[in-house]
């Protein structure tokens, strides 16, 4: 799992590096003291895992995780407790009030370790992996591989089957959680089955007939994927 620390504060880099060492499937690939140099960055080289602080110049934190794709994991690190509410409304993993403890920063890893081998445990255990969607009054029970991507529109996500159309109401976040890691987000609306692309372009993701929109801020993961 690569990682990045983004912190305007030396000290605050270096104490979570050395918090960082002690997780050996986390790879620390680069640290940031400005906002927009880790964007600049990201935009290259998408990570897994995003140690960010809020207040910052020239970018807030806030700003900076709202530009990134809904796949990266974020911990937020500041030193002022007021930015709670605002962290959580954009789906953060944790949020860590400084003076950060070693214990405080294993809970907040252990989350998104314990996430991602929930979901490398499925996909092995698994041939089909099936997930549930609500409609309406009923829920559908859902093979993953017949899935080709899903569209958010307003509060409601549609999920175009091979066979059939499955409207439910949830957010991007909640469908990413519940997706096996072969999905990807391409779009702030779109959800692709990697499995099912045959062909790409900068821009655009073909299943099919259908014509799936990527933009520049989700582009470099999915390509990153694409590419394996």
């Amino acid at each position: 799992m690569k990682a990045i620390i983004v912190d305007d504060e030396p000290k605050a880099i270096d104490l979570l590096k050395s918090y960082v060492a002690h997780f050996g499937t986390i790879e620390l690939v680069a640290t940031f003291r400005n906002g927009l140099k880790a964007f600049e960055y990201l935009s290259k080289e998408p990570v897994d895992l995003l140690f960010l602080d809020i207040n910052m110049p020239h970018i807030s934190g806030i700003s900076l995780s709202k530009m990134l794709p809904k796949t990266t994991k974020i911990i937020f690190t500041t030193a002022y407790s007021e930015h709670a509410v605002e962290s959580y409304e954009v789906e953060a993993v944790d949020y860590l009030l400084k003076p950060i403890s070693l214990d405080r920063f294993t809970q907040a890893v252990s989350k998104v370790l314990s996430k991602k081998a929930a979901k490398q445990e499925v996909v092995a255990n698994n041939s089909t992996t099936w997930i549930a969607v609500k409609s309406g009054f009923e829920t559908y029970r859902v093979a993953t591989n017949k899935i080709m991507y899903l569209e958010k529109d307003g509060n409601y996500m549609t999920y175009y089957c091979e066979n059939e159309k499955i409207i439910g109401r949830e957010t991007i976040q909640q469908a990413l959680e519940k997706l096996p890691p072969n999905f990807v987000q391409t779009h702030k609306s779109f959800i692709v089955n990697l499995d099912k692309v045959r062909r790409y372009d900068s821009s655009l993701i073909f299943i099919d007939s259908h014509q799936i929109p990527m933009s520049e801020s989700f582009s470099a993961a999915v390509f990153k994927e694409l590419e394996k």
